[in-house]
């Protein structure tokens, strides 16, 4: 009987040990076939966390790009870096620019034959390289990067030495036409590798032409493959956390929350603003990037200046506190930080929110403008409906203001209602309209008259 009950045990090892055996690595693969910039950035961060809960053996990044955003390559990169799964990357075609600094933080990079990868310049919009300072940062990032991969044991002539795996030096040259390495590259000229001349340098373990062929090279026998699908929110997400649309929403909501003020009663503006800075936190707070302090920030920045604006006279510390906790709040949203830790927040990350806020707050102010000018034209079209074109001439029974109030200028009184700066107040018993010269005039005190404007009375506080 013990004996049975042994033999039972024994079987039932080697069966959980067969099981095992059997059961299939996840490869987890994740395309990007776009331009580097917010919806990339959103997918790779969905998909690392999938794979990690997939437990996937490794992630393949199945790149093909031209480049695109450095922040988000940047972003991409350090997620890629700080990876506990291997990553690969397998370059269908074109690794160029963002490309280039995303591949070479992979563990391995393959190519399909007739690839390239290189050609890191930062450029603007137009294509036009920037100025030194960012070619300069992207010359570290891209050099501390070959570098996080460490170095490898060579032998040569019964000697061994360390070299890098990837030489920094030539990732440096990808980004600057100055650096010229004998037998690699001359000055003057971005380099970029094909996929030969990046096996040859350190930059590419090996040619593939299939995902499958890569998975052969990664000695990956028994296997299922798990690609990332990106969902219609992750797609949303990535568009609404673009850096041009987070501006235009600023402006809408600068822009809303002014030409509200200028209207009674809640209405379009309003409604704009409100959908703007919905869709401006919303997907921050969503992702956990944005924390509830930072909105509860913007919305004590309003409500300061809306303190300023309606209760307290002049513009004064509630005024500038508000457009401080504005400005503190829209960028403090979009940075990853611990309540003012920023310690884990680049320099690239920290100027392109200040950036993207500014830029914002200056387009509103800008549309303001724009549209109070436009609305004060006589012209045809959307904004000569907006504004009042009508003449009202005497011949069509219309007359001009009384002008018998002229004669009250040096009269004294009490104010009605409070001055701020418009409101009503009593002279001998009668009321009018009237508005303080200076600031703000409170009910039930003494005012004199010292003009007339636009039919209403401009008076100012008198003494006792």
């Amino acid at each position: 009987m013990k004996h049975h009950i042994i033999r039972v045990i024994i079987v039932l090892m080697l069966a959980n040990i067969t099981i095992k055996a059997q059961e299939a690595s996840t490869v987890y693969v994740f395309k990007i076939f776009r331009e580097i910039g917010s919806t990339s950035w959103v997918h790779t961060q969905e998909a690392f966390r999938e794979a990690e809960e997939l437990n996937a053996r490794c992630i393949i990044l199945h790149l093909n790009t031209y480049g695109g955003q450095v922040v988000f390559a940047d972003s991409i990169r350090t997620k890629i870096l700080n990876s506990h799964i291997p990553v690969h990357v397998f370059i269908d075609n074109n690794a160029a620019s963002a490309g280039a600094l995303i591949s070479i933080a992979c563990d391995s990079i393959y190519m399909r034959p007739g690839a390239n990868i290189g050609a890191a310049t930062v450029v603007d919009q137009s294509g036009q390289q920037m100025p030194d300072k960012y070619q300069s940062y992207m010359r570290s990032t891209i050099r501390a990067t070959a570098q996080a991969k460490g170095k490898k044991m060579v032998v040569k002539g019964g000697d061994t030495t360390r070299v890098w795996r990837r030489d920094p030096h030539i990732a440096e040259a990808m980004v600057d036409a100055s650096i010229s390495i004998p037998g690699v590259v001359d000055s003057a000229k971005v380099l970029t590798f094909t996929a030969e001349e990046a096996m040859e340098h350190g930059y590419c373990e090996g040619m593939a032409t299939s995902l499958k062929e890569v998975i052969g090279k990664l000695d990956i026998d028994n296997y299922v493959i798990k690609e990332y699908q990106p969902s219609f929110f992750d797609g949303v997400k990535g568009f609404l956390t673009s850096p041009v649309l987070q501006g235009v929403l600023i402006l809408i909501i600068i822009g809303g929350i002014y030409f509200e003020l200028q209207t009674p009663g809640i209405g379009f503006p309003l409604l704009a603003a409100a959908v703007a800075a919905i869709l401006y936190f919303a997907p921050l707070y969503i992702d956990g990037v944005a924390e509830y302090w930072e909105i509860l920030m913007f919305i004590a920045g309003l409500i300061l200046l809306a303190l300023e604006i309606f209760v307290i006279p002049g513009f004064g510390v509630a005024g500038v506190l508000g457009i401080v906790f504005i400005v503190a709040g829209l960028t403090f949203s979009m940075l990853d930080n611990d309540w003012f830790d920023f310690s884990g927040v680049g320099s690239g990350k920290l100027t392109q929110s200040l950036s993207i806020v500014f830029i914002g707050l200056i387009g509103g102010f800008a549309l303001i403008v724009y549209l109070s000018k436009k609305m004060m034209e006589k012209k045809t079209g959307m904004f000569g409906k907006v504004a009042l074109h009508t003449t009202q001439d005497a011949e069509l029974g219309y007359v001009g203001v009384d002008t018998s109030i002229n004669s009250m200028v040096g009269q004294t009184g009490r104010s009605i209602t409070d001055l701020r700066p418009a409101g009503k107040v009593d002279i001998e018993g009668e009321q009018y309209d009237a508005i303080a010269e200076h600031g703000f005039i409170g009910a039930k005190e003494n005012i004199r008259i010292v003009g007339v404007s636009s039919g209403q009375l401009v008076v100012v506080q008198a003494n006792e």
